[in-house]
């Protein structure tokens, strides 16, 4: 089961006995300020969690796989995540 955003509002709203609506702005905002960070093209780290990293990516050559079709992919930026050494002992020691 993949924990939503909803859930996540759910949890801010038990844990911290926020309204939920409160709860509902807490989340959207945190969400909103790390979208703004990653767009900028900072990185975005979170202690104990990880860090989201953007990459820039050339344009490549590529395959339909359907009809076999030569391509060019476009240049473009992609968001790679890495685990704090915290979070993948956590992980690893379930």
């Amino acid at each position: 089961m993949a924990l939503t955003k909803d859930n996540i509002i759910n949890e801010v709203y038990l844990k911290l006995g926020l309204k939920k609506n409160h709860a509902r702005e807490v989340v959207e905002q945190l969400l909103e300020i790390m979208k703004r960070t990653l767009a900028s093209g900072e990185d975005l780290l979170i202690s104990g969690f990880g860090k989201f990293v953007v990459k820039e990516k050339r344009a490549r050559r590529g395959r339909n796989p359907q009809t076999r079709e030569d391509l060019q992919l476009r240049a473009r930026r992609v968001v790679v995540f890495k685990t704090s050494g915290i979070l993948r002992k956590k992980i690893n020691s379930s």
